[in-house]
């Protein structure tokens, strides 16, 4: 068989439509993750510029409809979170950016945020960084009949996404591997004591 509470940075502008915009595969295989459905045409408008503020960006979303879309930002630095300051530092930058190239019609709302603790995993190297914690994973197609899987990250290697998995008729938990091609979603599962440190710091502020 081969197999965290965000903070959010909130502003207003207008943008208008970019049509025929062309989103290479630059990212090896993971555009669709980073920039999901409507958010794909902006990933290199976002990108660069998250890149050149010295930040990595882990997933950009176009959400809402016409009179009320949200982009929404999420990014981490070399600590695999963010500040306030550099949340309203990347808002203030992509909004400057969005100004001068003007590429969605009608106003939208933009938010930018640190990964929680049920991050995603949006590229090669996050499923080499968090090997150890659990993870859900989708694909969008089928392997063996089966969709969604859970299991602990193991690693990438030749060009696949590994996940230690438990599979009926298997006594052992089996190591299976995705092409980053067909994992439609992937994210950590929260870990049950970061997720109440987490609430408690919440509630905290």
């Amino acid at each position: 068989m081969k197999i965290m509470t965000d903070d959010v940075i909130k502003g207003d502008a207008s943008l208008e439509d970019v049509s025929g915009h062309d989103v290479s595969a630059e990212e090896g295989g993971t555009a669709h993750l980073l920039a999901p459905g409507p958010a794909r045409p902006y990933l290199d408008l976002v990108q660069p510029l998250i890149d050149g503020l010295g930040f990595q960006l882990l997933r950009i979303r176009m959400t809402g409809d016409d009179g009320k879309m949200v982009l929404q930002i999420m990014a981490e630095n070399d600590e695999h979170g963010l500040t306030i300051e550099q949340c309203e530092t990347i808002s203030h930058a992509v909004s400057d950016m969005l100004d001068v190239e003007n590429p969605i019609a009608g106003a939208y709302a933009l938010e930018v945020s640190s990964p929680g603790v049920a991050r995603p995993l949006t590229r090669a190297v996050d499923f080499e960084r968090w090997v150890g914690y659990e993870a859900k994973l989708g694909v969008k197609q089928a392997i063996e009949g089966q969709r969604r899987f859970r299991g602990l990250v193991e690693g990438f290697a030749d060009g696949e996404a590994r996940l230690q998995v438990s599979l009926e008729g298997f006594s052992e938990p089996q190591v299976l591997g995705f092409a980053l091609e067909n994992i439609a979603e992937a994210r950590l599962v929260p870990d049950e004591t970061e997720l109440k440190a987490s609430l408690r710091a919440a509630k905290g502020k």
